[in-house]
């Protein structure tokens, strides 16, 4: 078995290969050929901790086979200095059933989550979109910027974050590995005052994007409030776009966010809700006007991590990454 730590995923994995395989997969998911149950989530209730676990089998161009992701968060990490979401994605080999690697979920999910989001801007954002507006400022608002200037000329970023520590990292950090200048606000509502492409990244229960504060046209990733009871748009602000999703399953059954609005009577309980892959794939239209409002809600899934654990076990062995050890014995 092949383990990879973070630096070896990233290495592996690069921004472009991240695209093309989450594209790859969510166009499969949509058309019926991943086996995905909604993953199952416990959380004991005490100490705010949850455990995710996330099985499933893709067919793919290039890998066909079944694999998982198993995550913890454990906010109790951030006082300790130590990242709160902490995990494993493995998957097996699809012959032997032997488990082929082990690799760290969090790098794993980061690449993946952004790549999604890019696919989604891709398809639902408008051509000439370049005004980005970055809601936190972690691991996911530093991967969306890497992967959203990929496909769309970033002339300005602007972002928001609660925590003044982080946000000098995260200027540091843009300074050093970006040629993109970027901008940090006082509220959301600044950073989000005219962007034509929002990222929201962050953990909360309270919203803190308002329909007010959306610009006419703009495209919004909301992939912060990955569980139920997690919100980061308001209820009229999820009202005031079409929303499209991952997984209509998963959605469903998971995001507090898109129910909001059907708690608050401000959408039918039977709306519609598109998959990006059903865009993908022409079976829907996606934005339908520029003064439309696109919402991509992001909840993951678990193809995304395993096809994704695929393409980074060939990626290793052509690099020469990671460490053998013989699971077998």
């Amino acid at each position: 078995m092949l383990l990879l730590n973070g630096d070896e995923v990233r290495k592996a994995f690069p921004v472009a290969e991240a695209y093309r395989v989450v594209a790859e997969v969510m166009r499969r998911y949509s058309a019926g050929d991943v086996v995905q149950p909604v993953r199952t989530v416990l959380g004991p209730g005490r100490d705010g901790s949850l455990f995710a676990a996330m099985p499933c089998h893709v067919t793919g161009e290039s890998d066909s086979g079944y694999g998982l992701k198993a995550v913890l968060h454990a906010p109790g990490n951030t006082a300790r200095q130590l990242p709160t979401h902490v995990g494993v994605v493995v998957v097996f080999d699809p012959e032997t059933g032997q488990p082929l690697a082990m690799m760290e979920g969090a790098a794993v999910t980061a690449l993946r989550t952004a790549a999604a989001s890019a696919v989604a801007t891709d398809a639902l954002a408008l051509p000439d979109a370049g005004d980005l507006a970055l809601i936190g400022a972690g691991t996911q608002a530093r991967s969306h910027l890497l992967a959203l200037r990929e496909i769309r000329r970033l002339r300005r970023v602007r972002f928001w974050n609660r925590g003044h520590a982080r946000a000098e990292e995260f200027l540091e950090w843009a300074r050093a590995h970006t040629d993109v200048d970027v901008e940090r606000m006082d509220t959301p509502a600044e950073a989000l005052r005219g962007a034509d492409l929002v990222c929201t990244t962050v953990d909360t229960t309270h919203p803190v994007v308002w329909a007010n504060d959306l610009a006419e046209g703009v495209h919004v990733n909301a992939v912060g409030s990955s569980v139920p009871g997690k919100r980061e748009l308001s209820a009229d602000a999820v009202a005031s776009c079409s929303a499209f999703v991952d997984s209509r399953e998963g959605a469903q059954r998971e995001s507090s966010e898109l129910a909001a609005p059907v708690e608050e009577g401000l959408l039918p309980a039977d709306r519609h809700l598109p998959e990006i892959g059903e865009v993908l794939l022409g079976e829907h239209p996606g934005r339908s006007g520029a003064a439309e409002r696109t919402l991509y809600k992001s909840l993951g899934m678990a193809a995304q991590d395993v096809a994704s654990g695929f393409a980074i076990v060939r990626a290793a062995r052509h690099l020469g990454l990671g460490t053998m050890t013989d699971f077998t014995c």
